[in-house]
């Protein structure tokens, strides 16, 4: 690999590190694009190569991971973990929500989750992490 793909691969980490730090922020991906300090076209081909999903996409999947967090502690109805996790639309957000975790934010929050209380936070993030195929070259 050579120094100017590793200077990109730097910068595209650190747009990603802001998504996963900043992600109950409005964030979108010209602003994340400026971040790395590449045009937004480039920036989504590039993180898509990087990162197997899009730069949208990564940003959606913490979103509903924190959202997860926040629904199995149960003090937040789903319209405040909604907003509180980034989303500006309930019916977005439910509809993301349902198409990654596989039931409603409703559903969700009424399953038992006294399992999940005894695995340590960081685990419970690697395990519960959607995991995305990528597309094979052809």
């Amino acid at each position: 690999m050579s120094g100017a793909d590793l200077d990109e691969l730097r910068r595209l980490r650190r747009a990603r590190d802001q998504m996963d730090r900043d992600y109950a922020h409005p964030l979108d991906v010209p602003a994340l694009a400026r971040t790395a300090l590449m045009s937004t076209a480039h920036f989504s081909r590039r993180f898509r190569e990087a990162y197997g999903e899009t730069p949208y996409s990564h940003l959606m999947t913490r979103r509903i991971e924190r959202a997860q967090a926040l629904l199995r502690r149960g003090e937040l109805s789903i319209t405040e973990v909604c907003f509180a996790v980034g989303c500006t639309s309930l019916g977005s957000f439910s509809s993301r929500f349902t198409e990654i975790v596989g039931c409603t934010p409703s559903a969700y929050r009424a399953r038992d989750h006294d399992d999940s209380q005894t695995v340590p936070g960081c685990m419970a993030m690697m395990l519960g992490r959607v995991r995305r195929e990528r597309a094979q070259p052809s």
